[in-house]
């Protein structure tokens, strides 16, 4: 915890006294909430290292006074961010109350607090496949009012369009902006390098090539494994993997007229593919794996291959704990079957909470500005003086500075690699936007792990699915 929430925890206090008491009384500020000196009241406040964000010639100090709790989840990328809180503070005067939620519980308790209307979280780490339920409640602001507001905002200096244009167009519905993205990953092919070139291997282009290279490293009697993937059910275990996979092999989630079409031959196709790559080529367990262990048994030299997020990388570099941190390779999605490759869309962003105050809404919109402008942006990724750059970061001006590029350059091929498939591979409808996506994704995901384990064949898990999805879309 750091900040006001941190603050409480020293106090004695816990997230769910605060939760508690906050709904109780109505108040949305923490009791004890973290004034930093140089919000107004301390004499000689010189604002160190605020200097660039004057050049945005807007009013920082709009909503002086106010106070804000902000949820994100317990990542690095997040912590940079936190780490900074207290610059932010100094330059608008607005106190900030921060608390760190994993990400599985996260979602919960937003919702939690959005659909009652208890306007605990004024902004959260949100998910960007929650932004048809939000809106279809009413429960976050659209942002274009602030977006357009001259004192709020200097849209040359914010300069919103130069954040990657999936990404934007992924906390939108309708063309209305609802979120900024913060931070956020695409999934790319990491191999090993000196297998590959034992082998005579090259990065795959499609979906067989990678099958055809696991097979040709996989050795597990050596205690070498050819290939994973996420095999644990969840929106962010199986639910990030299989989209992929569904869309690149052709699948619609829906036809024309709504009806869902995940049983078709496209998406059947993709989960056999799924199944029989980590029945045959996996490590035993796999489908109980999410991306730490995938990343920490590529470390520790027993996988030849992988595909998740490019931001695992990070655990693969470390020297002290990866065997395999001088043999790093990258590259995009293996294509489907009709040359298509398909990316996550992923990204965390910020909404406004929608039953909060006005004054505190132009609070949380010049911290969101702050988080996710260019200069933020910099500040916690290659220039944060800690040791863990970002390699997430929003804009694609920051993905074409050198200095970002070799602070994050994780081996052969990984900025050409993440960069070309942020521009090139996102696919809005990499999962169905809707507002039962939550519990469509829920659904999906303990029948696909079934498929995994073989509890029932992938024929039988996409035909229930596509039950189950009718009734929860009748309901």
């Amino acid at each position: 915890m750091r900040n006001g929430t941190g603050n409480l925890a020293r106090q004695g206090l816990t997230r769910r006294t605060f939760l508690q008491g906050s709904a109780a009384t109505g108040v949305t500020a923490l009791a004890g909430g973290s004034v930093l000196a140089g919000c107004g009241d301390d004499e000689g406040s010189t604002r160190e290292g605020t200097e660039e964000y004057d050049q945005a010639g807007i009013d920082w100090r709009a909503a002086e006074g106010q106070t804000i709790n902000v949820a994100v989840i317990p990542a690095t990328y997040f912590g940079n961010l936190l780490e900074l809180i207290p610059e932010f503070e100094e330059l608008t005067g607005i106190s900030v109350n921060s608390e760190e939620i994993p990400p599985g519980e996260i979602r919960a308790e937003v919702i939690r607090d959005l659909s009652t209307g208890a306007g605990n979280y004024h902004t959260h780490a949100a998910d960007p496949m929650y932004y048809p339920l939000y809106v279809a409640n009413g429960w976050v602001d659209a942002l274009e009012p602030y977006l357009d507001d001259q004192d709020l905002t200097n849209p040359e200096w914010f300069a919103h369009e130069d954040i990657f244009q999936m990404w934007r167009e992924a906390t939108q519905i309708d063309g209305v902006t609802y979120g900024i993205p913060y931070d956020g990953e695409v999934t790319v092919q990491v191999y090993r390098t000196d297998l590959f070139d034992e082998h005579g291997l090259k990065p795959a282009e499609t979906f067989d090539e990678f099958r055809s290279n696991a097979e040709a490293m996989h050795v597990p009697d050596d205690r070498l494994w050819g290939a994973a993937l996420r095999g644990f059910p969840g929106a962010g275990q199986n639910m990030y993997i299989y989209p992929s996979l569904f869309r690149a092999f052709g699948g619609e989630w829906f036809d024309d007229g709504g009806n869902p079409t995940v049983n078709s031959d496209a998406g059947v196709a993709a989960l056999e593919y799924y199944v029989s790559l980590l029945n045959d080529l996996a490590p035993d367990g796999v489908v109980n794996w999410n991306w730490p262990d995938i990343a920490d048994a590529f470390a520790i030299g027993t996988l030849g291959s992988y595909i998740d997020a490019h931001s695992s990388a990070a655990v693969l570099q470390d020297e002290e704990t990866s065997v395999v941190a001088d043999s790093l390779g990258f590259a995009r999605w293996p294509a489907g079957p009709d040359g298509r490759r398909v990316t996550s869309i992923w990204n965390w962003s910020f909404p406004i909470n929608a039953a909060v105050s006005d004054d505190d809404k132009r609070a949380t919109w010049l911290f969101i500005q702050w988080a996710t402008s260019r200069e933020t942006q910099v500040r916690t990724s290659y220039a944060f003086a800690g040791e863990t750059k970002r390699s997430g970061v929003n804009r694609e001006s920051i993905w074409d500075e050198d200095e970002h590029r070799e602070a994050v350059d994780a081996g052969e091929g990984f900025i050409d690699a993440a960069l070309t498939s942020l521009q090139e591979d996102t696919d809005l409808d990499w999962r169905p936007r809707v507002p039962e996506w939550p519990a469509i994704g829920d659904e999906l995901a303990v029948l696909i792990q079934e498929a995994l384990t073989g509890q029932v064949t992938p024929e039988q898990a996409m035909e229930q699915a596509n039950n189950q999805i009718e009734r929860i879309l009748e309901s």
